[in-house]
């Protein structure tokens, strides 16, 4: 049997790199089905992406064992993952429900390689929409007084499950610095594009007061910096003069859905690799 593996890598940029990883893959008794590499100029940095077949004996666990030599030689900072394997994650959402409608139908249908472990929102809204689909649901109500223990729920709830990724699927809290930081790397958000310009509420009807004439939606990390982590994927849509206010919000959360979706496909099959406050995604 055949088993599909993909290797990330990022490293100082420096010759060799691609056939110390290409040798190891050989001798190894490997089969590289694709390969993709980028070298940032501007850090010094080398990235690369490797889906690669093998068969018995060949584990995982074997292949992570190997390569880190590989790994230590060139100071690479590496991962290797079983390429079928669902990407098991948490989406946490809040009143507004069309993106998390849209993972919840993507993940169900198989257009996108993630297993939805848990549905966690601060109202019940859509308790049944997710238990339609056969997910627990869980309600964790936050308030000022019960911020910390409400993160405390979450954090426990990602440590059981063993989740590799939290979706904020318009999660209307702001998340601790702690909290972002134990999961660096782990979070996805999304919001509207008007940012900085159109801020608190309503932007889409302040942005039809301006003539917006652009909706867009950007979907990128968490970090401690509200709405300022690393982005991954934008999508944009063009509006003309006659719009009204609630068909800016309707396109906005078309686009929305389908920025989301793409970042939750390509952080899943481990297409994104993390430039300092930017990010590399391999196709």
């Amino acid at each position: 049997m055949t088993d599909q593996y993909v290797l990330t890598l990022s490293s100082p940029d420096k010759q060799g790199i691609v056939h110390a990883v290409s040798s190891y893959l050989f001798i190894t008794g490997c089969n590289i089905e694709d390969s993709q590499q980028f070298g940032d100029r501007d850090t010094g940095l080398f990235f690369m992406r490797v889906h690669f077949s093998a068969e018995s004996p060949v584990t995982v666990e074997k292949l992570r064992a190997s390569f880190a030599a590989v790994g230590d030689a060139f100071e690479m900072d590496w991962q290797i993952h079983l390429a079928e394997e669902p990407m098991r994650i948490v989406i946490m959402v809040s009143k507004f429900g069309h993106c998390l409608n849209d993972l919840l139908f993507r993940a169900s249908i198989g257009a996108l390689p993630v297993e939805i472990v848990a549905v966690v929102s601060n109202h019940r809204d859509f308790a049944d929409l997710v238990s339609s689909y056969g997910i627990p649901f869980h309600h964790i109500p936050v308030t000022k007084e019960n911020k910390p223990e409400a993160e405390a729920r979450v954090l426990e709830l990602v440590r059981a499950e063993d989740v590799e990724l939290v979706v904020l699927a318009r999660y209307m809290q702001v998340l601790s610095d702690d909290f972002c930081k134990q999961l660096s790397g782990r979070i996805i958000n999304i919001h509207h594009s008007f940012l900085p310009s159109f801020k608190g509420a309503k932007p889409y009807h302040q942005a039809h007061a301006r003539g917006v004439k652009l909706i867009g939606a950007t979907a990128h990390y968490v970090t401690a910096d509200l709405d300022e982590g690393p982005i991954i994927e934008q999508e944009v849509e063009r509006v003309g003069h006659g719009v009204t206010p609630e068909q800016l919000v309707a396109v906005g959360r078309d686009v929305e859905c389908q920025a989301l979706a793409r970042a939750v496909k390509w952080h899943a099959e481990h297409r994104i690799l993390l430039n300092g406050r930017r990010t590399v995604v391999f196709d």
